[in-house]
């Protein structure tokens, strides 16, 4: 097996993403894959890993698997009397970021491939004090020079990016320019690319109903989206738009992946056609990193009954990455 293995970053420990990781750790074992390393604390993760007859080992990454024995990449963040399952409090918060940077500086160090991160609560973060809106604006922030990190979320063979995300429709719409759907747009056609796609065709979703429909319900598809679809056609990407969402969903059959303009307009219909099945794929930069499409599940954690098929699923879908 590879040295350089997936590493799992356990989410909010009071959530659902430590008994996730500990289970899909065991899972991909059992059907033969290489499981991942869990990132986080050890006494939140044994406490899992002992529910599920599992043991745990402290590792960079480097040693070979042993069956029914969960790797650990060894994170101190979380104070123990505050591993509270299924409630919401700053230092889960805290932890869960403290986690996935951990996470990062590791892979940057070749202690890994690539990051699939259990899930996370916003709520949580912030209020730590953390400004935070979702991984992809934690890996810009990491990344040192702030590179832009879109979100991908893919559901079988329906794969969007979304301009902007957590913001409300009025920053969004500041937040859009000619720079950023471009941006996007690359970063879609690199990553499918790595996808094994070999000329990826890609619809771009416009900004107001019908794309503006030639200035009567606006001018921003006009402004900023339509010369920037036109200067990426003459360099020869197969791109598409600015057209409604709903025309382009339509025949998404013909597509390989779409730019969504704003957080809805790309999770609703992933989430109407995958529920949370989906993988979300941060792209843009040097980095691996993959999530999966719901939240930390606070009703459920700690009672042993979530399901991990998507997580599984998004291991699986780092592993596929060239």
């Amino acid at each position: 097996m590879s040295r350089a293995r997936t590493l799992l970053p356990i989410g909010d420990p009071n959530g659902i993403g430590p008994e996730l990781a500990v289970r899909a750790a065991a899972e991909m074992q059992a059907q033969g894959s290489e499981p991942p390393v869990v990132v986080g604390d050890p006494f939140v993760v044994a406490y899992y890993a002992s529910r599920f007859g599992l043991s745990v080992r402290e590792t960079i990454g480097t040693a070979e698997p042993i069956m029914n024995t969960i790797d650990l990449l060894p994170v101190d963040s979380m104070p123990p009397a505050e591993f509270k399952p299924g409630r919401v409090c700053a230092a889960a918060g805290r932890a869960t970021v403290e986690y996935v940077k951990i996470a990062v500086k590791s892979l940057r160090h070749g202690f890994g491939s690539a990051i699939v991160a259990a899930p996370h609560s916003e709520t949580a973060i912030n209020s730590a004090g953390i400004v935070f809106s979702g991984y992809p604006s934690l890996l810009s922030a990491s990344s040192g020079d702030h590179l832009p990190v879109f979100l991908m979320l893919i559901i079988d063979d329906l794969r969007i990016t979304h301009v902007t995300l957590h913001c409300s429709v009025s920053e969004a719409l500041q937040l859009l320019n000619p720079r950023s759907v471009e941006v996007a747009i690359r970063a879609t056609d690199a990553t499918l690319k790595k996808l094994g796609i070999e000329r990826p065709r890609i619809g771009v979703f416009g900004i107001n109903p019908h794309a503006g429909e030639g200035g009567l319900f606006g001018d921003e598809d006009a402004r900023i989206v339509a010369p920037v679809v036109e200067k990426l056609a003459q360099e020869g990407l197969a791109v598409v738009g600015p057209t409604g969402c709903d025309v382009l969903l339509a025949d998404r059959a013909s597509y390989d992946g779409f730019v969504a303009m704003f957080h809805d307009q790309g999770h609703g219909p992933i989430k109407l056609l995958g529920g949370r099945e989906s993988s979300a794929l941060c792209i843009g930069q040097e980095i691996v990193f993959s999530s999966v499409g719901h939240g930390a599940a606070f009703d459920i954690a700690g009672q042993g009954i979530a399901d991990i098929a998507p997580i599984v699923k998004a291991l699986k879908l780092v592993a596929s990455i060239n």
